[in-house]
């Protein structure tokens, strides 16, 4: 029987954070940290998974996401911000050590969260995204039209997204990224375009879901998660001697559209990130998309559990 997940608002750093957890902490505590346009909810299978198997889990609405607080308007992004979250997370709920899990942007702080804080860390596993030493760019690699160029322009997304109503939003984000195909716009279109609203959810993709999501951006809008992280790629921290301490668990869809970028299937099946973690699994889940957490929940809890 799943059991229940209760919120609390926790104020650390003079902002709000919006945390779920579930699980009694028998075994240790697993931090989920969530990517975009994703928000708590995402992680709600694995969360009852490993409450299941005696962890206690936490998952966190990123700052700006879903019921946590807006930083201030006249602050900058940054990825230290993120980082000094999870600790401040920790330290509001006296845990000394924990599990990360990351997923897509969430997997940058919880790898930096691991390297900075190796004593409070007792596993990494992050899904979709690779270790890079160096912040990614992909201008000059990847076509004009790639979504995170795009993005990256101020008012470019908002006005692309202002033309639809949210639930559209995270309905035709959820159909792209689903995909094997890279979300390419061509001259004259903009990323919206790329899927009409009769396009079909994934089918392990409820309306209900969608509803839950869309509740939640409601709530925080898209002005800081456009900026966090599509406007802060460029900030992410040159580590060209980085040392992963722990066990680390890189875990991909096979048919994740980010196994096309370049230098990702380098990172991840090429031997890069095994120079960097010295204890480094990776898996393939077969069929896997950007959202694996979601679309294969068992065959995921499981990787969590096993590493």
């Amino acid at each position: 029987m799943a059991q229940e997940i209760e919120h609390t608002q926790l104020s650390v750093r003079g902002i709000s954070l919006h945390v779920a957890q579930v699980g009694k902490d028998e075994l240790g505590t697993v931090v989920f940290l969530h990517g975009f346009p994703e928000i708590w909810y995402s992680w709600r299978h694995q969360m009852q998974a490993v409450a299941a198997a005696g962890y206690r889990a936490i998952a966190p609405d990123s700052r700006g996401y879903g019921l946590s607080d807006q930083p201030p308007e006249h602050e900058e992004p940054s990825w230290e911000d993120l980082v000094a979250d999870v600790l401040a997370i920790l330290d509001a709920l006296s845990i000394p050590k924990a599990f990360l899990v990351g997923k897509d942007f969430g997997a940058m702080p919880a790898y930096d969260f691991t390297l900075r804080h190796p004593g409070r860390t007792r596993g990494v596993a992050c899904l979709g995204i690779p270790f890079s030493p160096i912040p990614f760019d992909f201008a000059g690699t990847m076509p004009e039209g790639f979504y995170p160029l795009r993005w990256r322009q101020p008012g470019r997304a908002e006005a692309d997204f202002g033309r639809y109503d949210i639930r559209r939003v995270v309905r035709t984000i959820y159909v792209l990224f689903s995909g094997s195909e890279v979300p390419v716009a061509e001259q004259g279109q903009e990323t919206m375009d790329l899927a009409d609203g009769s396009a079909p959810l994934p089918g392990w993709f409820t309306e209900e879901d969608l509803d839950v999501y869309a509740a939640l951006y409601e709530n925080s809008g898209f002005g800081f998660p456009i900026r966090m992280p599509y406007g802060s790629l460029d900030k992410m921290a040159t580590q060209l001697d980085a040392r992963f301490e722990v066990p680390v668990l890189m875990v991909m869809g096979e048919n994740d559209y980010v196994m096309k970028l370049p230098g990702f299937e380098a990172a991840v099946m090429g031997g890069m990130m095994a120079g960097f973690a010295p204890d480094l699994k990776v898996a393939f889940v077969p069929e896997g998309s950007h959202f694996v957490q979601e679309q294969f929940p068992a065959q995921v809890n499981e990787l969590l559990l096993a590493s």
